[in-house]
């Protein structure tokens, strides 16, 4: 079982930084490919990031692409999100997600078999 805990949530203004962390339990973490994904007042869970098991292959959404950073640091079971050049539109819960399968549609909610509680990015203009 893997036990994932989000922090580094909170209230920027547009145009400020944040960096989420996302913390794992478990000796194997370093063999799972891991996600954010993020919820929006009245939307549904959408993907935003996405790396690979050993780190060399990163996804994004269009939309957060050249903003947001995705990296891994697996002697400290984390995986980090990077958040430059926020946008009222990145309001919403973010949560972490990870997966035992490497070979996986990066961007699907279905392929992720493990969630954090999420934490809470609220951006004002």
């Amino acid at each position: 079982q893997v036990q994932l805990v989000e922090s580094g949530g909170g209230m920027v203004q547009a145009g400020g930084s944040l960096k989420l962390s996302c913390a794992a339990s478990g000796r194997t973490f370093s063999s799972y490919p891991m996600g954010w994904f993020r919820q929006g007042p009245g939307k549904e869970r959408e993907f935003v990031a996405a790396i690979s098991w050993t780190g060399g292959s990163t996804f994004y959404t269009d939309s957060v692409k050249g903003r947001f950073t995705i990296s891994r640091d697996n002697a400290k079971n984390t995986v980090y999100l990077q958040m430059n050049s926020l946008k009222p539109e990145d309001t919403g819960i973010y949560y972490c997600a990870a997966t035992r399968n490497r070979f996986i549609d990066y961007g699907s909610l279905a392929a992720y078999e493990y969630w954090g509680q999420g934490t809470q990015v609220t951006v004002s203009s």
